[in-house]
């Protein structure tokens, strides 16, 4: 019985300060004396529907959809982290190890193929494997009738081939549809196993004039450098998954802060109950919201 006198009276200075504050909007604070038995009385007695009391009681540990869209920007799983949803956190955390993980893998898969297919090439003192810008000016001179004391500048075996010609005197001999980049370059590595019009550079090559007879040497380094391509595409979809999962952090962790942020709403209000004909009380009435 103490307690819901006390609430009543909770209630009551609550109403007092609710009429109270809307007297004074409307210039009518005079309506009270000071006594709180007496001005009571008085809103009880000057009652309006309007003027019945009410708070909205909602969740005030909101999340940010721009922070949580960051979060994930940065590190994907960690906006889900910050609004809660930890098994999608370890989902996006799980992938992005992955991708990242396998372009790593595969990139340093790719230039170690690269290594070694340029070294395969580059090995002009074992006569067993190597492509010869020198041979390949030679079979120029013979067939396609470029000057030799012009391009070949240099005799002695012991120097690279490439430091023994002039590169613009055998890019002007050249009559097919390419002309060979200097070497060291990625195009340099790229034609001389891609295009039959540098067959005759290669050590084991038998076709004399004819350049579209392709030897087993350019066969083997083509293979290589596919791989290593191979490793490299693998590379590159997985740099490619690396966005993608950012992406689709980003896009969940701002819908998982919207879905965390509908939560519960409690409004409280004061309802006016006419107890008898002639006494009307006000009583605490309590409305959930549950928004999903």
């Amino acid at each position: 019985m103490i307690e819901r006198i006390e609430m009543k009276n909770i209630f009551l200075i609550f109403i007092i300060f609710t009429a109270f504050t809307f007297a004074q909007q409307k210039s009518d604070a005079n309506l009270f004396t000071g006594n709180l038995s007496v001005d009571a009385k008085t809103i009880l007695d000057n009652y309006k529907e309007h003027l019945t009391p009410q708070m909205t009681i909602i969740n005030s540990n909101k999340k940010s959809p721009l922070l949580a869209g960051i979060f994930s920007l940065l590190i994907p799983g960690a906006g889900e982290l910050y609004t809660g949803e930890y098994l999608k956190a370890g989902i996006f955390v799980a992938l992005e190890a992955a991708v990242v993980g396998t372009a790593i893998v595969y990139d340093n898969k790719g230039n170690k193929k690269t290594n070694e297919f340029q070294d395969y090439a580059d090995a002009y003192k074992n006569p067993e494997h190597n492509w010869s810008v020198v041979r390949y000016a030679e079979w120029l001179v013979l067939y396609e009738g470029a000057d030799r004391n012009k391009i070949i500048i240099s005799e002695d075996p012991n120097i690279p081939p490439w430091e023994r010609v002039n590169w613009k005197e055998l890019n002007s001999a050249e009559t097919g549809s390419h002309h060979l980049p200097p070497h060291g370059e990625q195009q340099y590595y790229e034609l001389i196993g891609k295009y039959h019009q540098y067959s005759s550079g290669w050590n084991d090559f038998i076709g004399g004039g004819n350049k579209e007879i392709i030897s087993p040497n350019y066969h083997f380094y083509s293979q290589m450098r596919g791989d290593a391509n191979s490793f490299y595409s693998v590379a590159s979809t997985a740099v490619i998954g690396i966005y993608v999962n950012h992406f689709l952090s980003v896009l969940d962790a701002v819908w998982s802060s919207i879905q965390y942020n509908k939560d519960i709403t409690v409004n409280v209000r004061l309802e006016n109950i006419q107890v008898t004909e002639y006494r009307s009380e006000f009583y605490p009435v309590m409305h959930i919201t549950y928004n999903f």
